[in-house]
């Protein structure tokens, strides 16, 4: 299959890595859940669970990548053959991600073109966005454009597509994040909520938030389900993986604050008139983005231009994160199927789309289906975020911690720089995050099967 290709350099791996991780788990969940979970007090248990187990699980990721230079199911039977399995898995959630991802995609393409076409109004009128996702055909065709916006990219390359649309989407998304947040924050009211996102609250301290907490730092850092892996695979020898790491979670974390300051005030400035609607509003969930937000950018000064931006951060943050999950998948199968990166590229990309087909129409026509009472897009990412990936880090822990031997991880991060944070890496991987996973993955399987009510 030739010479792997390489990132250009320290750079280009950062801003991949971050750009995977940095998507519509930042831009869309993490405000969702921090105003459902008691705001301030949500941000910091985020910011604990990424400064520990995040760092180890995404160093630990990284290094099996570089040390194999391989795809992700390759690297465990590297590993160990018994554990190839691990990268199967690894593969499939990373498939199974992206065919919902482009349903909610082609769902932010929609609101790009409503905005853009001076048609806020429309966007935030009651029964818009349900009116739009129950439609048979118009949310397929968005699903499939933008399905169409990954394989572009993808198909020129490492450095060509991934690396250097990264390098161009991750300054436009800081730098747009910051320009809504400044707009957000200068409006009457805003202060309040500022204080509410910002300030811990420990009274609103409760395990469903640190579940909460802990599954949102699984997807928004791409854990479990062979990002890292790849993209590390694609690292040089000389890159610094313990200082690449920590400039990965900075970004990912930097993004999702700046989430919350676009997002959280200005909730706070419209609907603080009313009590009972600034509750609705904090607890609107998944339909924040969708139907909350619209309605305050109504609001807002500018606000086709506001609404406009939000929507086209949204499909930055997205499309980094589809294009790295695209990759991952295409990595395996390009190299497993002997194909050229162009046709498995077209493969992959069309299975991805018949796929997400149910998911989209699981809103509409096929409202009528429920799994274990969710819907089909609920359920897979049940699955995916609450099972699969949470399984997968374990699994890995136990591997590297327990057969394999850390040593070989640590061994890899020496090569290119002293490895500054050794002894407490050696205790988060060993001890601490397979203890912390397992917890959250039982406690999820038995509330959602109503075992136990959290």
């Amino acid at each position: 299959m030739g010479k792997r290709k390489m990132f250009s350099g320290h750079l280009g791996f950062i801003l991949a890595t971050a750009g995977s991780a940095v998507g519509l788990g930042n831009l869309w969940r993490f405000p969702t859940l921090a105003t459902k979970y008691g705001g301030g007090s949500f941000v910091l248990l985020y910011i604990i669970f990424v400064a520990t187990i995040g760092f180890s699980l995404v160093l630990t990721e990284a290094a099996i990548g570089r040390k194999f230079h391989c795809n992700v199911v390759d690297a465990y039977r590297k590993i160990n053959r018994k554990f190839t399995f691990l990268g199967y898995i690894a593969v499939l959630v990373a498939f199974l991600i992206l065919s919902y991802y482009c349903v909610i995609g082609g769902w932010i393409l929609k609101f790009i073109t409503v905005y853009f076409s001076g048609n806020e109004l429309l966007a935030a009128g009651d029964g818009f966005f349900d009116g739009f996702i129950s439609k048979a055909t118009w949310p397929v065709l968005f699903q499939a454009l933008f399905v169409l916006f990954n394989m572009f990219v993808v198909m020129l390359g490492v450095q060509n597509g991934v690396e250097r649309l990264n390098k161009v989407l991750m300054p436009a998304l800081i730098i747009l994040s910051i320009i809504v947040s400044i707009f957000a924050l200068s409006m009457d009211g805003a202060l309040e909520g500022l204080k509410y996102y910002l300030v811990p609250d420990f009274s609103k301290l409760s395990f469903r938030a640190v579940l909460a907490a802990l599954g949102q730092m699984f997807f928004s850092l791409s854990l479990g389900m062979g990002v890292t892996i790849t993209y590390g695979s694609y690292v040089r020898k000389d890159i610094d993986l313990e200082k690449a790491t920590k400039k990965i979670e900075l970004f990912d974390t930097g993004i999702a604050l700046l989430a919350g300051f676009m997002v959280i005030p200005a909730i706070f400035a419209v609907f603080s008139s009313s009590s009972e609607s600034l509750e609705n509003a904090l607890q609107a969930g998944s339909t924040l983005v969708f139907i909350t937000l619209p309605k305050v950018f109504i609001k807002m000064p500018f606000s086709g231009w506001i609404g406009g931006t939000f929507f086209l951060l949204i499909f930055f943050a997205a499309l980094t994160s589809s294009i790295a999950l695209m990759e991952t998948v295409i990595s395996t199968w390009k190299e497993k199927l002997h194909l050229k990166r162009k046709s498995c590229t077209i493969l992959v990309g069309l299975i991805a789309f018949l796929a997400g087909i149910p998911a989209s129409l699981g809103y509409g026509i096929w409202d009528s289906v429920s799994i274990f009472g969710m819907n089909i897009l609920d359920f897979t990412d049940f699955c995916t975020n609450q099972l699969l990936m949470p399984l997968g880090a374990v699994m890995t822990c136990i591997l590297v911690s327990y057969i394999w031997g850390t040593w070989h991880l640590t061994d890899e991060i020496k090569k290119s720089s002293a490895f500054h944070r050794e002894k407490w890496y050696l205790i988060l991987i060993k001890y601490i995050t397979p203890v912390a996973v397992v917890i959250t993955l039982i406690s999820s399987i038995l509330n959602t099967f109503g075992m136990i009510q959290l």
